[in-house]
């Protein structure tokens, strides 16, 4: 069973339609133990501005009965992994994921954005690769990822057919596949941007069955683990 879910938005971005509060308690009917709540960064257009993220710390650590972590996804802007929000707010989020979105980095290859994202020490996550419009070398972003203990997400909203991401189950594949050649955990995200998306895994785990990944490698199915990483508490 997954306990938790990253990649949760809330009305702070013009991407999201849900309330932190109807978050929590949908994902408290579903049983999960946390949530993260991660807002677009201020590149992306209808991103939450900077004083969003710097004023975080006023919501309850407990939501609903649910643990609710307080993070952003950044925007990767060029090949050096430059993010778009300053250390002194970044380091105070419980989750911090980088990701590449095509307003706010050209189309195209992509590996070195990446490896220099992961090397960001502030940074957790790899947000949603396996974009096919941001080729990469998976086997170099995977021994990144693990040479700097971070995550890559497997992005349950990627695979949707309606999403700009699309096309990209293949490669997504693939990624779990080389993360599991290199015993390297990955964390599964709804992306939802309403709530009764939150801990909908439904289009990953036929890939995951097909990879046969290890329940050990997927690091939803223990939260100790998780926040051990990112130095967090329950």
């Amino acid at each position: 069973m997954y306990k938790f879910d990253v990649h949760i938005h809330s009305v702070a971005s013009g991407h999201a339609y849900s309330t932190i509060t109807e978050n929590a308690r949908y994902a408290h009917e579903k049983g999960l133990e946390f949530i993260a709540i991660t807002d677009h960064a201020p590149k992306m257009p209808g991103g939450a501005c900077r004083l969003h993220f710097f004023n975080l710390h006023i919501l309850p650590e407990y939501i609903e009965g649910i643990r609710v972590l307080k993070g952003v996804e950044l925007n990767i802007l060029d090949k050096n992994g430059t993010v778009d929000l300053p250390e002194y707010i970044v380091e105070k989020m419980d989750v911090v994921i980088a990701s590449l979105h095509k307003v706010c980095i050209p189309l195209g290859e992509s590996t070195e954005a990446l490896v220099h994202a992961a090397e960001n020490p502030m940074v957790n996550i790899l947000g949603h690769p396996g974009d096919p419009r941001y080729p990469i070398d998976i086997k170099e972003v995977v021994k990144a990822a693990k040479e700097t203990n971070t995550l890559i997400e497997i992005n349950n909203s990627s695979l949707d057919p309606d999403n700009s991401r699309q096309g990209g189950e293949k490669t997504i594949l693939e990624i779990i596949k080389e993360c599991k050649r290199q015993n390297h955990s990955i964390i599964l995200g709804s992306d939802a941007h309403y709530h009764t998306y939150i801990g909908d895994f439904s289009r990953i785990e036929p890939l995951l069955k097909e990879a046969n990944m290890p329940d050990d490698l997927i690091i939803n199915t223990d939260p100790q683990k998780f926040l051990r990483l990112i130095n967090a508490h329950l």
